[in-house]
């Protein structure tokens, strides 16, 4: 497989999933689609704020690392037919959980009551 076909299949599918999560966001809590965690499921506010921030954050940082791994492919082809294509995504879905997570640190506490 050529490298910017990798790109694309790594770096284009997690882009790709991010627009639907961006412009589909979940309605309701459910148990298949969403950012679940214990915290987010135990009311609808925290859902919706979390569900919301979360695809803000992933279709931003998905963007840039979908970018910078097709500018590196054409920059250096052998580089990212290796390793580095799927580091850009593990990074970017670690960059957007820890932020939504913070965010939902500062906004409610533990029972998912919002902080005054």
């Amino acid at each position: 497989m050529n490298a910017f076909t990798y790109v694309l299949s790594v770096n284009g599918l997690i882009f790709f999933l991010s627009i639907i999560f961006y412009c589909f966001p979940p309605k309701k809590i459910n148990s298949i689609y969403g950012y679940r965690t214990h915290r987010t499921i135990q009311n609808r506010t925290v859902w919706d704020f979390a569900n919301r921030l979360f695809g803000i954050t992933l279709l931003k940082y998905s963007g840039i690392s979908f970018i910078a791994a097709l500018i590196l492919t054409f920059i250096n082809e052998a580089l990212m037919n290796s390793w580095f294509s799927m580091a850009f995504m593990i990074f970017t879905l670690l960059v957007a959980i820890i932020s939504t997570e913070k965010e939902l640190n500062k906004n409610f506490d533990d029972e998912g009551n919002k902080k005054s």
